[in-house]
């Protein structure tokens, strides 16, 4: 299976580049795996595919500021730092632009030196890890410093940073936002539990690997890099009573699926704790734990499209994201959504 069997085209005028005033206003295609029949509605309508007695999970994880503009110490030479992996209380895996400047032993400093970091080592991909000093807690140094680590393909300015979070992230430590989560309004989740459909929730901390490129041709020989998951022994036990009575369990994002499939025994069950995940799920892995998924519409060749051909198949996914085009769809982060039942 190669690289190329995940390409379309997409004009670029199809990417959105601002969130919707209201979040459930985005469009969503409804793809019917057993008629290969498409609808279009709005995310809103959403709740009219779900039943009572099945369970909706979904990643409440928060997106931390992690992009941080300083500059080197010894030169006042711009860098850039993207935090990715926290190794430690002060110590993190980043991404540094330009990563030339910053070899080991490095100092960069940040808003005045409200906080200043040194490079302690390079690792995989030429990743630098910074050992960070300052006063006070790390996390409102964070807010006050960082900014939103928005995604390349999103040239517009966010003007409220809470558009780039889930109406019910609560745990914070990722580098890019869970976005088929961002559709949700704290009313529609109201409405649904109120219908009978349990809501589930799991933590998975979203790095910067998800996203990363597919640059080897044979997709087999693509490696995912690890994020950190959390499952409770209450979100565990309502997915498993929910497959126990029968219901359907409907993952919200590739995120929320990469965690359950994770956790999952080979008869479906999920597994209550915490780890490193690098599963990569694509045409041909037998899905364990996930009955239906609501994502958004993914990049050209990433493993976000593998993973949503996997459920489906690679033929109707890519028709049907010919249609989303035809059909003048928004694309990517704050694009509009589609539910694979």
């Amino acid at each position: 299976m190669t690289l190329k069997d995940f390409y379309y085209d997409l004009p670029e005028n199809l990417i959105a580049q601002d969130p919707l005033a209201q979040r459930s206003n985005s469009r969503l295609m409804v793809l019917h795996r057993e008629t290969g029949d498409i609808e279009h509605k709005h995310f809103r309508d959403v709740i009219e595919y779900l039943n009572p007695g099945d369970c909706l999970v979904i990643n409440d994880t928060r997106v931390i500021p992690a992009r941080l503009i300083g500059e080197k110490e010894d030169t006042g030479a711009a860098i850039e730092v993207l935090l990715l992996k926290r190794r430690d209380d002060k110590t993190w895996e980043t991404l540094v632009k330009p990563g030339k400047k910053m070899r080991v032993g490095a100092r960069v400093s940040f808003g005045n030196g409200k906080l200043t970091g040194e490079v302690v080592d390079i690792v995989e991909e030429g990743n630098r890890l910074i050992r960070f000093s300052y006063d006070g807690i790390f996390e409102e140094v964070l807010d006050e410093l960082g900014q939103m680590p928005l995604p390349p393909y999103i040239t517009h300015k966010l003007e409220d940073k809470e558009r780039y979070q889930t109406v019910y992230a609560t745990h914070s430590g990722s580098a890019a936002a869970p976005t088929a989560g961002l559709h949700f309004t704290k009313e529609l989740l109201q409405a649904i539990e109120e219908k009978g459909i349990r809501i589930a929730r799991v933590t998975l901390h979203v790095g910067l690997g998800t996203f990363r490129p597919v640059k080897v041709d044979n997709i087999l020989e693509h490696h995912m890099h690890s994020e950190f998951y959390m499952i409770d022994e209450t979100a565990a036990s309502i997915i498993n009573e929910t497959r126990a009575n029968g219901g359907k369990v409907i993952s919200v994002g590739t995120t929320s699926t990469r965690t359950l499939e994770t956790a999952a025994e080979e008869d479906g069950t999920i597994i209550a704790g915490n780890g490193w995940t690098d599963i990569f799920i694509y045409p041909g892995y037998r899905f364990k734990a996930v009955d239906r998924l609501i994502t958004n519409f993914h990049l050209p060749e990433s493993t976000l499209l593998m993973l949503v051909s996997a459920l489906y198949n690679r033929e109707s996914v890519l028709e049907a994201y010919k249609i989303a085009v035809e059909e003048q769809y928004r694309f990517f982060s704050f694009g509009d959504a589609m539910i694979i039942l």
